[in-house]
C-alpha cells in the first residue's frame, strides 16, 4: 500500500493493480474511486482510463447511472423519449476511510453523494489472490445502504427506454487492442449472444490476456451480463436490467463480483476451472 489516496494491491509481492481513492476529475465524469491499472502477473495491463471513445470509463469500479435520477456513471443521461442529454445531474463517489489495508487487498467506506446530499453509503472489501503462476484473482464485493428517509431507487438507460443499455453495477473496462476480444460463457459465443445472459461466468479474451467474471453470490448470479466488445471492450453485472431496483430506508443491496486475471487466450475448460478455483477461495 502507499499513500491515503492510492493503494497498491500485490500477489506473490507483485503489483497487479493501482487503487485511486480521490482522483482529480470534472463534475461530468462522476468521480468516484476506481483500479488502474490493472495487469496481469506478467505485467499486461487488462483496464483503460478514460478512454477518447468515453471519457468517464475508469478502469474497474462500481458506477451507476440513475439513482433517483442522479447520475453517478458519468457522461451524459439518458432520458426517455428524448435520448442521451447533457444534464446537471453527477454526483460523485467519495472515499471516506479504509477500515483495512493490506497488501493484498482493503475494505473502505464511501459516501455517494448528490446535489441534496448523501443517498447512499458503501462498504467496498476488494481482495488480490494469486491461482497459479499464471493467473490471480480480484475478489469485490460491494454494498449500497440507502441512508436517506425516502424510497431509491436505481435504474440504467434500459429502464428509461434505450433497449439493451442495462448498464450499471460493477463495470470493468478493458484494455483497447486492435481486434476486438473475443468473449464466450459456457454455453455460447460472441457478444450478441453473451449479453443479456445470466451465465455462471464470461471470458474476455484479448491478444494476450483473458478476463473471466463470475458471480460470487446467488442474487449476483441473477443479475445479466451487461457485454460490449465491437464498440468497445468492456464488461458489467446488471443492477437493472429491464426494471428499476427499489432500494427502500435503511434498505442494502449487495453483490460480489470474482474476475480471475490470466495470461494468455484460456480456453473454455482453463477458463472454468479457474473460476472454480477462484469462486471457492
Amino acid at each position: 500500500m502507499t499513500s491515503n489516496d492510492t493503494a497498491v494491491l500485490r500477489v506473490a509481492g507483485r503489483p497487479v493493480g493501482r487503487y485511486n481513492t480521490r482522483p482529480e476529475l470534472p463534475a461530468r465524469l462522476s468521480p468516484r474511486p476506481y483500479l488502474h491499472p490493472v495487469t496481469t502477473l506478467a505485467g499486461t495491463a487488462v483496464t483503460e482510463l478514460s478512454p477518447a471513445d468515453h471519457a468517464h470509463h475508469l478502469g474497474v469500479g462500481v458506477a451507476v447511472p440513475d439513482v433517483e435520477g442522479f447520475n453517478f456513471w458519468g457522461g451524459r443521461t439518458y432520458v426517455r423519449d428524448q435520448g442521451p442529454t447533457e444534464l446537471d445531474n453527477h454526483g460523485s463517489q467519495r472515499h471516506v476511510t479504509f477500515q483495512l489495508r493490506d497488501p493484498d487487498g482493503f475494505v473502505e467506506e464511501l459516501r455517494w453523494m448528490a446535489a441534496g446530499g448523501e443517498l447512499l453509503r458503501e462498504r467496498r472489501t476488494v481482495a488480490a489472490t494469486e491461482l497459479t503462476d499464471q493467473a490471480w484473482a480480484l475478489d469485490f464485493t460491494f454494498s449500497l445502504t440507502n441512508v436517506t428517509r425516502n424510497p431509491l431507487s436505481i435504474g440504467s438507460p434500459a429502464t428509461n427506454g434505450r433497449p439493451g443499455a442495462a448498464y450499471g453495477g460493477f463495470f470493468w473496462r478493458a484494455r483497447k487492442e486492435a481486434a476486438a476480444p473475443g468473449v464466450f460463457t459456457p454455453g455460447t459465443d460472441g457478444e450478441s449472444e453473451a449479453h443479456g445472459s445470466h451465465a455462471d461466468w464470461l471470458a474476455l479474451a484479448g491478444s494476450t490476456w483473458t478476463l473471466v467474471f463470475a458471480g460470487a453470490t446467488e442474487q449476483t448470479r441473477r443479475d445479466p451480463w451487461f457485454v460490449r466488445t465491437e464498440e468497445y471492450p468492456g464488461v458489467g453485472s446488471s443492477l437493472a436490467y429491464d426494471e428499476r431496483l427499489p432500494l427502500p430506508p435503511g434498505e442494502t443491496v449487495v453483490r460480489r463480483v470474482v474476475t480471475v486475471v490470466a495470461d494468455g487466450r484460456l480456453d473454455r475448460d482453463a477458463a472454468a476451472a479457474l473460476v472454480r478455483k477462484a469462486v471457492s477461495l
